[in-house]
């Protein structure tokens, strides 16, 4: 398994270029050179995998071997085929649904022009350049609003959202599922779907067969129900452990069912609450069910295996003799992780109040703060006295690569 980090310094120099996978900004696993896709916590996808193939194993070495001998040949092996093949079908679900593209949107290299906007001020009008944190776009007679992402530098299309654990906009983004390690959105969906639906057949199918089992055992044993239970203490926990599994995936079964009969997401469900307010995305319940199991899935936006070149490196610190910004190159998506940058700060003051001072600029005492605490020693012979103020925190001092620039040049 591959796991990105980003290029060393000393590739930098390296005129060859990288793959897609290798390059990804993105906070994805990839495995087998590209290949297959996997969110940062892959590693729940091996927990998931042990807690469907661990009770099966256990169901067919302890309750359908049993039952061979209780039934005809043909229906005795039959049990044990069906578990088999049923959990085979299961797991290769979970893995179409973990590990290709749930329908990632790729990256733009650099943001889009800003638009020229009137922007009033005390002086007169201006023309300001500015990206609009949100634009309406009309599609198929419905007027949607899209925003623009930060960390990915575009508008995302209608229903795509930010995942914050992948780092990553996603098409008609669902949710983030810890349990299978990915996104779930356009591009699987439907395999998410019908490996929960098949993981509640499952635990319907064991818990049966265990029941028959219990029975079998105080027909021919002629004793009480309890004491045939007894008899076979992996059919009771078999029991009890599918039917509280039944409970979990059988209730998410059956609110993606009511999703899919609404042409809802679980995020649009949350966030915008259409059972009060009218769906734009409602085809009727045939339609909405078509769309899902029966159009054809959109193929993925990125080809992890293309060659990219590689990006030009930010200075270092020995080069310019400075220090560079601690934000500088974080990932800064303002509605998702509910941070902002500066230039939102400073669009946002101006609609707020254009008379009074925006937020992008240091009030008057977070100002005191800032020159109570710095030293200047440039010369020896020449001392600044520091102003007698008491900042709220500890005092600042320069930071030793200014200190050697400014000892350079005198």
């Amino acid at each position: 398994m591959y796991v990105v980090t980003p290029p060393q310094r000393s590739d930098f120099g390296s005129n060859c270029d990288l793959r897609v996978y290798q390059a990804w900004k993105g906070s994805n696993i990839f495995c087998l050179q590209g290949r297959f896709i996997f969110g940062p916590d892959v590693r729940t996808l091996a927990l998931t995998i042990s807690l469907i193939v661990a009770p099966v194993t256990i169901f067919c070495i302890f309750v359908a071997s049993k039952l061979i001998q209780d039934f005809s040949d043909s229906w005795g092996v039959s049990i044990v085929t069906v578990a088999v093949v049923f959990t085979i079908y299961d797991v290769i679900l979970l893995m179409l649904t973990s590990g290709r593209d749930p329908g990632i949107i790729p990256r733009n290299s650099h943001p889009p022009e800003p638009e020229v906007l009137d922007c009033s001020t005390n002086s007169g009008t201006s023309q300001t350049p500015r990206l609009p944190r949100v634009k309406e776009v009309e599609v198929n007679g419905t007027i949607f609003k899209v925003k623009y992402c930060d960390t990915c530098m575009l508008y995302r299309p209608p229903r795509c959202s930010h995942c914050s654990i992948c780092n990553n906009c996603v098409e008609r983004f669902d949710h983030h599922c810890p349990w299978v390690g990915q996104c779930i959105a356009q591009r699987n969906y439907r395999f998410f779907f019908m490996f929960v639906f098949s993981t509640t057949l499952l635990c319907v199918y064991v818990l049966a067969f265990c029941c028959v089992y219990i029975r079998k055992i105080k027909e021919s044993e002629d004793v009480t129900i309890w004491k045939a239970m007894l008899k076979t203490p992996a059919s009771m926990a078999l029991i009890l452990y599918t039917f509280i599994c039944m409970w979990f995936v059988g209730g998410l079964t059956g609110f993606h069912l009511y999703l899919i009969s609404t042409n809802q997401t679980t995020y649009e469900n949350f966030r915008y609450n259409y059972d009060r307010r009218s769906n734009p995305h409602n085809k009727g319940v045939v339609d909405n069910f078509k769309e899902i199991f029966c159009s054809a899935i959109p193929p993925s936006k990125n080809n992890f295996r293309a060659m990219v070149p590689r990006e030009a490196p930010l200075p270092s610190r020995s080069a310019v003799g400075g220090f560079m910004s601690p934000n500088m190159g974080r990932a800064n998506d303002e509605i998702e992780m509910g941070r902002k940058g500066v230039w939102a700060m400073a669009e946002h003051g101006d609609d707020k109040n254009d008379n009074n001072n925006e937020r992008f600029h240091v009030n008057d005492d977070e100002l005191g703060d800032l020159s109570s605490g710095i030293r200047t020693d440039v010369d020896d012979a020449a001392q600044i006295d520091r102003r007698e103020i008491h900042p709220r925190n500890s005092s600042w001092e320069m930071s030793p690569e200014v200190m050697a620039l400014a000892a350079r040049r005198s």
